[in-house]
This record gives structure tokens, C-alpha cells and sequence, in this order.
């Protein structure tokens, strides 16, 4: 038999790891010496890029502007633009490091939108490749990460490196 492992998400299935208040915030007043610890990919002037702690799949990023705001025309025009720079940024790295076939780029809006977090919007990019999906979503309602998040970061954040 073949085990998959993927422990990081005993937190997130267990209901655990919750934090008070919102954790896009919690994690941006960290100082950058934090930012591998917290997932926290890149910033820039008004938004964030970090690492989906829960992902649907490996490289799940999510893009996050630095105000808290549930919808996105609460955004300025210079926090839109960024926002949309960091889309750029986001699918440039993930193609580097990555090489996905195609991408799942969305937003879920409000609680019954799905929004896990629905007072502070992000953006999500989802890298896809062919053949990703199997039968362990449909059988059992799982899906299997096959590498550690923190590998994951490292990469990504090397490939950052190499596309600015």
C-alpha cells in the first residue's frame, strides 16, 4: 500500500489554526524577517503575495492589498493597479518555477461566496497542469500535495529573484 502524507493539513481539517482577528493582517505586521515563517512571498506598495497555507494544489498563491477591505471597489486606483501587478508577478514566477500548464486565477466574495476570509479580499492563483486531478477528490472528497510547503517557498522565492 502507498501512503500520502501531507501534514500540514491536519490544522486545517482538524478546524485548528485559527487566529483572532484576520490573519492576512496579523501576518503583514510581522517585520520581513518573518515572511518565510508566514508564507509571505513578496511585498510591494500596497499588497502582498503569500503562499495558500491550505492549498488545492501546489503553488496555490494568494494575492492580498495591505488595506483591509471586503470588496474590490473599496480599492483605490493606485491599490488596484498594484493588485493587478502582483497578478503579473504571481503568474511569472509560478511559470519559472513551476512550469503549470494553465492557471485557476478567482476571487470568492462574502461568507456564502466561500470566502474563508471574508472581510479582507484575495485573489487567488491556482497553477494547473494536465492530468492534475484524480481520484482521490472524487473518491474521497481529499486532495494530495506531493511537495512541503516550505520547498515550495524556497522555489517560488527563488524564481521571484530571477523575474524581478
Amino acid at each position: 500500500m502507498k501512503r500520502l502524507w501531507a501534514p500540514w493539513r491536519k490544522i486545517y481539517v482538524a478546524g485548528g489554526g485559527r487566529t483572532k482577528g484576520c490573519f492576512f493582517c496579523n501576518d503583514l505586521r510581522h517585520p520581513p524577517k518573518h515572511d518565510a515563517k508566514n508564507l509571505l512571498l513578496h511585498r510591494s506598495r500596497h499588497s502582498f503575495i503569500l503562499l495558500n497555507r491550505f492549498p488545492y494544489t501546489n503553488g496555490h498563491l494568494m494575492i492580498v492589498p495591505k488595506r483591509h477591505v471586503a470588496s474590490p471597489d473599496r480599492l483605490t486606483d493606485k491599490e488596484r493597479l498594484d493588485f493587478l501587478k502582483m497578478l503579473d508577478v504571481s503568474l511569472a514566477v509560478l511559470k519559472k518555477a513551476l512550469k503549470p500548464h494553465a492557471f485557476n486565477v478567482g476571487m470568492n466574495l462574502g461568507r456564502e461566496g466561500g470566502a474563508g476570509v471574508p472581510g479582507h479580499i484575495h485573489l487567488h492563483v491556482v497553477p494547473r497542469w494536465k492530468g492534475d486531478t484524480n481520484f482521490m477528490p472524487v473518491l474521497t472528497g481529499h486532495k494530495v500535495i506531493s511537495v512541503a510547503l516550505a520547498a515550495t517557498y524556497e522555489e517560488l522565492r527563488r524564481a521571484l529573484r530571477r523575474v524581478r
